[in-house]
């Protein structure tokens, strides 16, 4: 069977006459691929669902379905998918993998939300906490239930990992990296060179003030509500902020992270960031113009059922995916 498939593969390339015959062969009758106007479409949509949502060529019942596109809710349940789009998603939201797994706590608990059918908002504010048990081989990253926890940005190593180094305790990375993994905030340094003025003096002045101090994720204002780092040679602890409300985002009135993330979640652009994650994942891209109306009906779909698979299904179910 592997060896016809590939030939199936290669006839459906060379011509019409032979895609049809190919076609017949896999399941329909010969006047049935005659009367087809486009008889490997098929097969060229279950290779298309395939290798974009596990990797691999079509096999199985998606190789053999008349309509594959009907099959998309299995493949959004098969554990190769599951992994796979969670360290896509860990690709999205870090720059690089983590020296340790438990640092990379987007992938392990996209992991745990896909495999649950949890809510995708829950990556970010659901009460989880992320943590490593044992060493070396036996070493294990859990997922836990935890009633403070904040989807994985209170977890100890992202919290280590993302702590920066202000010379204050101002945690000015995470005050950045939180709006980037929610909403999808995209900001540039203008300048880290040695000797420059990274004090609060230094980031007001006019080349960091727009990203400090100006805009609506102005990340000075930011960190205001985010816990301070202490460091007393290799220990690092956080000390809770104040607890009174600052104005952050443009016009909020906010006291901590749970209210920062939670406003975030909260928004319309966490709807269109979790479409255009769809998409990246599906397309390899953003969305274009032209696909408007299948990416206004992702959103619609996450916002209804508050589940990424009703995004990345409705991407996937459209008529242009298999195009």
């Amino acid at each position: 069977m592997a060896n016809f498939v590939k030939k199936t593969m290669v006839w459906v390339s060379g011509g019409a006459l032979l895609a049809g015959l190919a076609w017949s062969i896999q399941g329909g009758t010969q006047a049935q691929a005659q009367n087809d106007p486009d008889p490997g479409k098929a097969l060229r949509c279950a290779n298309r669902l395939s290798i974009s949502f596990l990797g691999t060529s079509a096999a199985g019942d998606l190789l053999s379905s008349n309509d594959p596109q009907a099959l998309v809710d299995k493949l959004l349940e098969d554990p190769v998918f599951i992994d796979r789009f969670s360290r896509y998603i860990n690709s999205q939201m870090n720059d690089a993998p983590g020296a340790a797994s438990e640092e990379d706590g987007a992938y392990h608990l996209s992991k745990y939300i896909v495999t649950n059918k949890a809510p995708w908002k829950d990556l970010f504010v659901g009460a989880y906490n992320i943590t490593a048990t044992g060493n070396g081989a036996a070493r294990t990253v859990n997922v836990t239930q935890d009633p403070n926890g904040l989807g994985y940005f209170r977890s100890q190593p992202w919290l280590l990992r993302y702590a920066g180094n202000e010379l204050t305790g101002l945690k000015l990375n995470s005050a950045y990296r939180i709006p980037h993994n929610v909403v999808g905030l995209r900001l540039v340094a203008t300048t880290n060179a040695p000797g420059a003025d990274v004090s609060a003096t230094g980031r007001a002045a006019p080349a960091c003030k727009g990203c400090h101090f100006d805009g609506w994720y102005a990340l000075d204002k930011t960190s205001q509500v985010l816990s301070k780092v202490q460091r007393q040679g290799q220990n690092v602890t956080f000390v809770p902020p104040d607890g009174q409300p600052k104005d952050v985002l443009g016009g909020f009135k906010l006291k901590d992270d749970k209210e920062l993330v939670t406003t975030l979640v909260n928004s319309d652009q966490f709807l269109v960031h979790s479409c255009r994650l769809a998409f990246g994942y599906l397309y390899g891209r953003q969305e274009n113009a032209c696909e408007a109306e299948v990416f206004d009906a992702c959103v619609d779909a996450i916002k209804a059922s508050g589940t990424i698979q009703a995004a990345l299904g409705t991407i996937a179910k459209d008529a242009a995916f298999c195009q």
